[in-house]
């Protein structure tokens, strides 16, 4: 059939399949800024166009729907490339991060905006609450929203954003626009899925729908016949190599315990086969047409049944250790259909037990800690599933350059990802180039390599390009989720309050593979047990392997966890002691200068070392906090069924990993005096790219615009870690900022003997250029020279940054909560965020930082939870079934605050922001449900069941 509209002004006439959805009618005419973050259910709001002027989501609509109507596409708003209104407001006001639902913001902002100019709160709530975005937290958009509205009418307006900081810097703490928000609000090619080039071939797998079994037949021989299909891979013809997907440094402390296909799966979505094919039809087609036979086991879901004498065995594997193997190891009774593990090191694992990783460490003497103590308290706490739900799935485009693998990828860590591919594809690092896209929201899911390999291998053999993307639901069943956790807490005070002895006990289901098994949980012991000053320490850590949807690396990595039942027990024992609970903190927290002993105990399987705090604003964030809610008010509400609560919590992290991690830049200047900076450092959309663009201008006197960059290409690019962690702005800030003063130092000393003075009399000064005693010289007249006959050639200059010194942010996180005594619901009417990142080095960008890792887990505090039936399959793998939180989740009254230090060791002054912030949430809301109903919600989610049952008002 015939549908005849207009595109962007543009009239349309095309003949169409009736059954072709708008969305990729719009593809096929080339719009690339339709997004998919739902496989159509409508769910994310991401493909949004405007159908005379009205938003739609593009993959509800029929295409043939469209006769006759005007579409517009974020394309049309952009004149020139000169961004609208509307997408300059977005940009300044900081809430372009992954950029992936952006698009779809600026044409709902669009629509809000031709009905009312002036839009309020509720309206602005109304006109984006479609729309699905991870990274920002929404808070953000309402200013965005009314900048733009002002900005409609006077394209010179402006307001400020977020406070800005150090007086004597010029960019470095002061809101400036994200080096890549124009191109990401103009809908431009930025992701793997703008990089697909015709005749691109495409993949599918096949998946268990078992949790645990042994593949006893499979035949792929009706499915290869399938005209256009290129490639069938099984574990039958696939590379016998074992490997970890974990994206950590070498050598990893997780196992290699997983081939590319096995004989044995191990979760519902476990890997069978791929088919190869020249459409996704052909493919899909395809995998209906292969035979499976297996010999199903009993699944294991649970660490109770994974500790369970009688357990069944997730691993029943050979194991190797490349150092370090244990004496006395039992290789007896091996399935050789389980494979094998392999060790770098030992991690005290015993899959015989169905223990992936283990580990025990402290500090004191605990037994003598609780001696000391005249009051004791025990309790446990448990976490549930969380997904990460990045709105960009995780997606992979593979090809062939002449005899090199080509890699694009959607990755926070391009070159373990190269390392781990090699390993796979058997081939040397120098026949792979992985070049890192945009990536649509990571959080930790795209630190593993959980994909990209299939597709590498499908290519290499082949020869073939490969696109091949996770849907929804394998996103949900087969990507990446927050290990469960269950902890027991002993603590041991003095009557005031005063902590004497600290026990953590964590056991973590790590689902059917080992990547993060020690380190996420050890991390739940990291990132809480430091906050709290004691003598006498203990923790215990066991990581279980289980039949659950694989776990991995999530935003705080563990952190949230054991900060939940931490701080939870902390507030429990003060209410047992009669203490307030801001009192107890204030008596046991963390100070400037606190030397953290137990740190050495923290290594990541490694021997760790004890740190110093070298700044630390807590105490600035409770009291600010304290302030803002009015801590000590009793709140009253108009309802007498609804009872109003207060809680707190506090919150740490690191930056990056010291002793561990690596980052390397290179900066040159070219010959008109501006500026090339190469960092191998992994921009998110957390404005990573910004901030090394930032830390070279300030330190080179130059404009910001006069900084360009490329960053995280293994080919072009130096060698950097990745992003996690939170080391982006600590190391990848710190190799940027040591480049740029290397480069300082060579231009100096060409200006030196240009001008014939001493190196010592001569300084930069803004813009681009050396100031002497004698004269003045621009960075473009010492290029010149340099690059010149008689220069010393192009002036240019690369730095590593590595250290053995740590940078702690702190905070602390205040909400206050109503609570409903008949229905048990929970809603929070306040949430204040105090986060001390030393020097903010993009203010805005941080706040966002903040409100979006604060939201993150005030959903899964309240209501996201990965659902199993006793089989082990998901029962609710997409986005109308797991809620998520939308902008209608916002807690009415919420503030993101920056507390500044000045930091010695990071790069001006600075420290991380991002992960700290999905910390606190869950022990605040636990405390605020307490200080309402006088109940502990001792489990996520804090359901309206869990509250009534707590109360006695159902059992």
């Amino acid at each position: 059939m015939r549908v005849e509209f207009e595109l962007n002004g543009i009239p349309q006439s095309v003949d169409i399949e009736p059954s072709l959805s708008l969305g990729d009618l719009l593809k096929k005419q080339g719009v690339i800024s339709i997004r998919n973050g739902c496989d159509g259910q409508g769910s994310c709001g991401v493909c949004s166009v405007l159908i005379d002027g009205k938003t739609v989501n593009s993959c509800l609509l029929l295409a043939a729907q469209v006769h006759g109507k005007q579409v517009h596409t974020i394309e049309y708003l952009s004149h020139h490339r000169e961004l609208s209104a509307i997408q300059s407001a977005f940009v300044d006001a900081g809430v372009v991060q992954c950029g992936y639902c952006t698009p779809s913001m600026v044409l709902a902002t669009h629509e809000l905006l031709q009905r009312h100019a002036n839009p309020n709160r509720a309206q602005i709530k109304d006109a984006l609450s479609g729309i699905f975005c991870r990274c920002t937290g929404y808070e953000q958009y309402y200013l965005a929203v009314q900048l733009a509205a002002r900005r409609v009418r006077d394209p010179e307006f402006t307001t400020p954003v977020a406070p800005e900081f150090r007086d004597d810097l010029r960019v470095v703490g002061k809101v400036k626009p994200k080096v890549d928000g124009p191109r990401l609000v103009r809908g431009e090619r930025a992701f793997v899925e703008d990089r697909l080039l015709p005749g691109s071939c495409h993949l599918k797998m096949l998946r268990s729908p078992h949790a645990h079994a042994y593949i006893t037949d499979i035949d792929v021989s009706a499915a290869e016949a399938v005209p256009g299909v290129v490639l069938v891979v099984t574990h039958k013809n696939a590379p016998d190599v074992f490997y970890n997907q974990a994206g950590q440094g070498f050598p990893e402390p997780s196992p290699y315990d997983r081939k590319l296909f096995g004989e044995k799966v191990r979760h519902v979505g476990d890997r069978v086969a791929a088919v190869v094919a020249e459409t996704p039809e052909i493919a899909e087609k395809a995998l209906k047409k292969i035979n499976v036979q297996y010999e199903i086991l009993p699944p294991v879901l649970s660490i109770e049944e994974a500790e369970a004498d009688t357990a069944p065995l997730v691993h029943n594997s050979l194991q190797e250790y490349v150092v370090g193997e244990p004496e006395g190891l039992d290789q007896s009774h091996v399935d050789p259909r389980d494979g094998k593990i392999i060790y770098q090191f030992p991690i005290h694992a015993n899959p015989r037990k169905n223990i992936a990783a283990s580990v025990s460490g402290g500090i004191g003497d605990i037994e003598r800690g609780f001696e000391l103590a005249d009051h004791i308290f025990e309790q446990e706490y448990r976490t549930s599933q969380i997904q990460c739900t990045p709105v960009e799935p995780h997606v992979v485009y593979t090809r062939m350059e002449g005899n090199r693998l080509i890699v694009h990828a959607s990755t926070q860590v391009p070159w373990h990802l190269r390392r781990i591919v090699a390993r796979v594809l058997g081939i040397k690092e120098n026949r792979i180039r992985v070049i890192k896209e945009r990536v649509g929201g990571g959080f930790g899911a795209k630190q593993d390599i959980v994909l990209e390999e299939v597709a590498a291998y499908c290519t290499w053999v082949t020869g073939r390009p490969v696109f091949f993307r996770f849907t929804r639901e394998e996103e949900f069943i087969a990507s990446r989720t927050r290990h469960p956790m269950k902890i027991k807490i002993k603590l041991g005070a003095k009557k005031d309050g005063k902590l004497t002895a600290m026990k953590m006990d964590l056991k973590a289901n790590t689902g059917p593979y080992g990547a993060h098994c020690l380190t996420v949980p050890m991390n739940g012991c990291g990132k809480s047990l430091p906050l709290f000053l004691c003598d006498h320490v203990l923790f215990n850590v066991t990581s279980y392997y289980s039949n659950i949807p694989p776990t991995g690396a999530y935003q705080g990595y563990g952190a949230p966890q054991g900060s939940f039942a931490l701080q939870t027990a902390i507030a429990e024992f003060a209410d047992q002691l009669g203490l307030d609970h801001l009192e107890m903190i204030e008596k046991n927290r963390v100070h400037d200068g606190s030397m953290l002993e137990i740190l050495r105990c923290l290594g990541e399987g490694r021997e760790g070392v004890s740190q110093a705090v070298s700044s630390c604003g807590l105490g600035p964030a409770l009291r600010r906090g304290a302030e803002l809610i009015q801590w000590g008010k009793r709140e009253e509400h108009n309802d007498p069924d609804i009872q109003i609560g207060k809680g707190l919590s506090t919150v740490q992290q690191g930056s990056g990993l010291p002793g561990l991690d690596a980052a390397n830049a290179t900066v040159s200047l070219l010959g008109d005096g501006t500026l090339m900076l190469l960092s191998g450092g992994a921009d998110l959309g957390t404005g990573l790219d910004t901030v090394t663009t930032k830390m070279v201008a300030e330190v080179l006197h130059v404009p910001m615009e006069d900084v360009s960059l490329l960053s995280a290409d293994t080919d072009t690019t130096p060698y950097d870690d990745g992003a996690y962690a939170s080391s982006g702005t600590f190391f990848s800030g710190s190799a940027a900022m040591k480049a740029a003063e290397g480069l300082k130092r060579k231009i100096l000393e060409t200006a030196s003997a240009m001008l014939g003075e001493p190196l010592e009399d001569l300084f930069l000064e803004y813009p681009s250029r050396v100031v002497g005693s004698t004269g003045t010289l621009s960075f473009e007249h010492i290029s010149r020279h340099a690059q010149s006959g008689t220069g010393r050639g192009q002036l240019s200059a690369t730095a590593n940054f590595t250290t053995d010194k740590a940078a702690f942010p702190y905070g602390a996180h205040f909400c206050q909560v109503a609570v409903h005594t008949k229905t048990g619901e929970i809603t929070i009417q306040k949430y204040y965020a105090l986060q001390d990142c030393g020097t903010p080095i993009n203010p805005e960008l941080a706040l966002g930082q903040m409100y979006g890792g604060a939201l993150k887990t005030i959903g899964h505090s309240l209501f996201e939870e990965l659902v199993l039936d006793e089989h082990g399959k998901c029962l609710n793998p997409n986005l109308m079934e797991y809620e998520v939180p939308m902008i209608g989740d916002v807690p009415e009254d919420f503030k993101a605050e920056l507390i500044e230090t000045n930091d010695p060791f990071g790069p001006f002054g600075s420290k991380s922001i991002a992960e700290i912030s999905c910390n606190g949430a869950a022990p605040a809301i636990a405390a605020a449900i307490h200080d309402a109903v006088g109940v502990w919600i001792r489990s996520w989610p804090f359901t309206a069941e869990k509250v009534l049952r707590a109360m006695g008002r159902i059992e």
